[in-house]
C-alpha cells in the first residue's frame, strides 16, 4: 500500500514539530471516508456503487499494491490509497526504498478470495463501501476488511482503511429491502458514542482511563503496557494522542443487525523517549533511522497514525461500552533532539 497524500496529512502539534514519514504496523482494523454530503443537488439515496464495480476496485487496488510492495515505489499505488492507510503504507514504502533501494527481497504477492461487499445506499458524495475477503497472508480464517472511497464519479476508488479480524468478529450488517447496507450518521445519538466523537473519546481514554471502552488488548491492556514503559531506568516515555476526523480520515460506520454499528476511525499519536543525563536513547532500527530527522542525542519522538475498528452498541444496551475489535498503526515519522 502506498503513499502519503500531503493534502490530507494529519495535523501535528506545534510542540512536537513537523516529522518525516516512516513505517511499522500493529494489529488489525479498517475504516473509510466521511459522511453524507449533498453536492450539486444530489439528494437521491442510491447505492454507492455496483457489486461488479466494487469487485473491480478491489482487483485494481490489489494489483497496484503488489507492484508497490515489490519495488518499494510509492508511485505504483499512490492513486489507490488515501487517508490513514495512505500514511501507513506510504511510510512503509519510503522506509523500504531508503533501506533497500533495489526493491523488496521478501515480496510475495497478496491475493484475495471469497470477497463480499457491503455497499451503503446514501445520497451525495463522498461515497464508500466495505470489502470483506480472505487473503493468502495472516492468520488462517481471518477476514480482511478494506474501506474504499471516492469524492466524485471521476475519481478512482481508493482504500482508506484496513482491518484484519477473525471471521467470528465480523458482525452481521443491517440491510434494506434491496440488500444494500445502511450507513450511520457521524452524529448518530442512538449509539453509545456518536461516531464523530470516537477518536476524541479513545484519545481521552488512553490518557485517563474510564469505562467508555470495554477491556481488551487495545484498551486496558495497552494502557497497562504504556504505564509499564513510561518510566524505566535511564529512559522516560511521554504519550500524546489526537483524533483524526476530517476528509478521508473522518469516521464511517455501517449499521449492524442488533441496532449498533461497526465504525472505523483514525487517531494520531506521538511517543517521546527521553534519556536521563549520562545515558543514551536505545539505537533505532534501520527503518526508523532511515526516516529520522535531526540528531538523536537525548530524545527521540516517534509519530504514528492508527486506524481502529469498533463495535459501537445502541444506547442502553448492556453496559453500553464500545469494543475495540482491531487496530492497525504505522510509524510515520521520527525526530531526534
Amino acid at each position: 500500500m502506498s503513499r502519503h497524500h500531503t493534502g490530507r496529512s494529519p495535523r501535528r502539534p506545534r510542540s512536537l514539530g513537523r516529522l518525516a514519514l516512516g513505517a511499522t504496523t500493529v494489529t488489525a482494523l479498517l475504516g473509510a471516508a466521511s459522511g453524507c454530503v449533498v453536492v450539486h443537488g444530489e439528494r437521491e439515496v442510491v447505492p454507492a456503487t455496483s457489486r461488479a464495480e466494487a469487485a473491480r476496485a478491489l482487483r485494481e487496488f490489489t494489483a497496484a499494491y503488489n507492484k508497490a510492495d515489490a519495488t518499494y515505489d510509492r508511485s505504483k499505488d499512490a492513486d489507490r490509497v488515501t487517508g490513514p492507510l495512505a500514511d501507513i503504507d506510504g511510510a512503509k514504502l519510503k522506509a523500504g526504498h531508503l533501506t533497500k533501494p533495489g526493491g523488496n527481497p521478501t515480496h510475495s504477492a497478496l491475493t484475495f478470495d471469497d470477497a463480499e461487499f457491503s455497499i451503503p445506499a446514501k445520497a451525495g458524495w463522498p461515497r464508500w463501501f466495505v470489502a470483506n475477503a480472505t487473503a493468502n497472508k495472516g492468520l488462517a480464517g481471518s477476514r480482511w476488511l478494506l474501506v474504499f472511497t471516492r469524492d466524485n464519479a471521476r475519481e478512482k476508488w481508493q482504500a482508506s482503511y484496513l482491518t484484519v479480524l477473525g471471521a467470528g468478529d465480523v458482525p452481521k450488517f443491517a440491510t434494506d429491502e434491496g440488500g444494500w447496507a445502511q450507513p450511520v450518521a457521524a452524529d448518530d445519538a442512538a449509539l453509545a458514542v456518536a461516531p464523530r466523537q470516537l477518536g476524541r473519546s479513545y484519545a481521552t481514554y488512553l490518557k485517563d482511563g474510564g469505562d467508555t471502552f470495554a477491556a481488551g488488548v487495545h484498551t486496558s491492556q495497552w494502557r497497562a503496557q504504556r504505564e509499564k514503559f513510561a518510566t524505566r531506568p535511564g529512559l522516560a516515555r511521554q504519550y500524546i494522542d489526537e483524533p483524526l476526523t476530517s476528509g478521508d480520515y473522518a469516521p464511517v460506520g455501517l449499521r449492524t443487525a442488533d441496532g449498533g454499528a461497526l465504525v472505523f476511525f483514525a487517531t494520531h499519536r506521538f511517543e517521546k523517549e527521553t534519556a536521563a543525563a549520562g545515558t543514551e536513547i536505545p539505537s533505532p532500527t534501520p527503518d526508523v533511522q532511515a526516516l529520522t530527522t535531526g540528531e538523536v542525542n537525548q530524545s527521540l519522538t516517534l509519530e504514528f497514525v492508527s486506524n481502529q475498528v469498533v463495535l459501537d452498541p445502541p444506547q442502553g444496551a448492556g453496559r453500553g461500552q464500545v469494543s475495540v475489535l482491531g487496530r492497525v498503526e504505522g510509524l510515520t515519522g521520527a525526530k531526534g533532539e
